[in-house]
């Protein structure tokens, strides 16, 4: 699934469609390190560092999309990722009052339909609510504008 979001994005960049990329994702912990992998991978298939910020403390949806408007300073994003969360995904980033679009990422099929939709039920009820109340990331930090430099997201 993440190699699928990662080559509709990469698709997204290289039609002029998304100037920027921002990976969003858990590394929480050294030795657990989605962002970093995602934009090597991004950068194997040509994307210069420059245009790919990484969000290390994208932990939810709702965190990613909050850190997307408040840290990176978004405006207008385009949410890639399959279809069973896509919804909540562009639902969540319009409540945060991005201008918000969401393109599927469903390249093949996962085997995991019944294990998504269950636990999309529930996180669907949970961001509901989070969106009502809009509580702040556990993470916050300094800003990093988008239309700045990928690199200064750089870790390693």
């Amino acid at each position: 699934m993440l190699e699928d979001r990662l080559l509709t994005g990469i698709e997204l960049y290289n039609k002029g469609a998304a100037p920027k990329l921002l990976m969003s994702g858990d590394h929480g912990q050294k030795e657990y390190d989605e962002v970093n992998t995602m934009k090597q991978y991004a950068m194997s298939k040509g994307i210069p560092d420059d245009d790919i910020f990484m969000d290390h403390a994208g932990f939810s949806t709702y965190e990613s999309m909050y850190r997307a408007r408040d840290i990176f300073e978004a405006k207008k994003i385009i949410i890639v990722t399959q279809s069973f969360h896509l919804s909540r995904a562009v639902y969540i980033a319009r409540k945060l009052g991005l201008e918000a679009f969401g393109v599927s990422s469903d390249l093949r099929t996962y085997g995991t339909e019944n294990r998504d939709n269950t636990r999309e039920y529930f996180a669907r009820v949970k961001d509901f609510l989070m969106c009502i109340f809009k509580p702040k990331p556990k993470y916050l930090g300094d800003k990093i504008p988008v239309s700045g430099k990928g690199s200064q997201t750089n870790d390693k």
